[in-house]
């Protein structure tokens, strides 16, 4: 069976063949580090680290080049390190903020199970790629300098909005157009800017005196040539990034290199709500994952029932993120590792697994077949197959955690009543079990009763109910 995946820009879902399979490359959209990532910033690090998990199963892991980049200049965060250290000079205040930021990234998509990707390139790493190319489509035409701007000239671009299949109307919409009178073209797009002073600045490409920034969309098209070459195999992201970021970058990216295409194929996972609603603070559902994983309301989740829950819905479908399934995907682990505890891994996924993921990453179906595995009691390949996804397969690991002090249980009194129970139950003397039942039940104590399935003997473990 053939990896298949929806391609945005043909919406078909197609047969992937790599343009080398000794090296497979992909590049995804990062993040903007100025705050916590939200859950809805989570969904694409989640989908295209099994996307990678994939691909590097079928082709091997040193055969595939994954790039995630870092958006470090941005107006909000020079925005957030003017807030957050007014007595700094603006550019080392923002080199705080994106530092601190960047590993509150990555100990967050750690804790959700995700690799890092194989290169993390830096927006301000990459100025002079970013000139460089600035300065090749300005040559070609595709660009003109305005008032210390550079722009790029859409006319120039034959079938601009093929990615996101708008007409011109719709486009100008949906980008919030903004009008200047330097500007040829209303859609044209700005490819360097001014900067504003004590702002981080750079030498500006066209000849232009005055120092100056990159716009954000050419930010990924040098990064990506960089990385992966001019035309390579996969570009994901989330689908609210296909207008008008990566339309823009098709546009940079194939004018400036002369290329039909910039990516064999374009993945973007679907928008992400909240108890069906759009995450927004003013309706209070706006929601970290370092919330999530620390404190939301009272309670923390392990970030393997956060991966989980992404996994229930297929990637290219809208979420409706609800705590209701997040605690449900919670309890499903807490179920299979409780009967993992006392087997050992398997090294082989099995097959039913990868067939699934083939089909587009079809994760819905790979949960329906890890429930087989589990009713099967074929503990070393769900362990496996557990593993393949990027969790761990310890329940130790993934203990829900009550934050309000009155939630707090005594856990040697809940053993020693776990104890009593089973003592009863072995008396037969079920009467008294039930009430010990009930007793731990009014508590806050979930019991979870399975067979070991070596001894015969009934076992009992607990969590706090939410």
């Amino acid at each position: 069976m053939s990896l298949t995946i929806y391609n945005t820009l043909t919406r078909s879902k197609e047969v992937f063949t790599p343009l080398d399979p000794g090296n497979v490359r992909l590049y995804v959209c990062g993040p903007t580090v100025y705050d916590y990532a939200h859950i809805g910033n989570a969904r694409p690090v989640i989908v295209f680290d099994l996307l990678f998990r994939l691909l590097r199963h079928l082709y091997g892991p040193d055969h595939v080049t994954y790039v995630r980049n870092i958006t470090d200049v941005d107006d909000k965060i020079n925005a957030r390190a003017a807030r957050d250290y007014p007595d700094l000079p603006l550019n080392e205040a923002i080199r705080k903020v994106t530092e601190q930021t960047e590993a509150q990234f990555h100990e967050d998509m750690h804790a959700l199970g995700a690799l890092d990707p194989t290169v993390e390139p830096r927006a301000t790493e990459h100025i002079e790629q970013m000139r460089a190319m600035i300065d090749r489509l300005i040559a070609k035409g595709s660009a003109y300098v305005a008032e210390g701007h550079v722009l790029f000239s859409v006319s120039s671009m034959a079938d601009y909005g093929k990615l996101s299949g708008r007409s011109v109307d719709e486009m100008m919409a949906g980008a919030r157009v903004e009008v200047a009178p330097f500007k040829k073209d209303p859609m044209d797009f700005v490819l360097w800017k001014p900067s504003k002073p004590g702002e981080p600045s750079w030498p500006s490409p066209g000849d232009i005196e005055t120092p100056g920034r990159p716009g954000w969309h050419i930010e990924c098209s040098a990064m990506s040539a960089a990385h992966l070459g001019e035309v390579f195999d996969i570009h994901g992201g989330g689908i609210d990034l296909v207008f008008p970021h990566h339309e823009n970058e098709i546009a940079q990216s194939r004018c400036a290199h002369g290329t039909d295409v910039m990516a064999q194929v374009w993945m973007h996972n679907g928008f992400l709500q909240v108890e069906g609603e759009k995450m927004s603070k003013s309706l209070g559902n706006f929601v970290t994952v370092h919330e999530l994983l620390t404190g939301w309301q009272g309670y923390a989740w392990p970030g393997e029932a956060l991966r989980f829950n992404m996994f229930r819905t297929h990637y290219r479908q809208p979420l409706d993120w609800t705590f209701v399934s997040l605690d449900e995907s919670h309890k499903t682990l807490w179920d299979w590792y409780g009967e993992l505890e006392a087997h050992e891994p398997a090294s082989e996924v099995p097959q039913a697994i990868v067939d699934a993921l083939l089909d587009d990453l079809n994760t819905p179906k790979v949960i329906a077949e890890l429930h087989k595995l589990h009713g099967a009691k074929e503990y070393a390949a769900l362990r496996a197959a557990l593993g393949f996804l990027g969790f761990s397969g310890q329940r130790a690991n993934i203990e829900r955690k009550t934050l309000d002090g009155s939630d707090q249980v005594d856990s040697a009194a809940v053993d020693q009543l776990i104890a009593g129970r089973l003592e009863a139950r072995k008396a037969k003397d079920f009467a008294e079990a039930d009430r010990i039942r009930d007793e731990l039940q009014a508590m806050g104590i979930v019991l979870k009763d399975a067979k070991n399935p070596e001894t015969g003997e009934l076992e009992t473990t607990w969590e706090v109910a939410r």
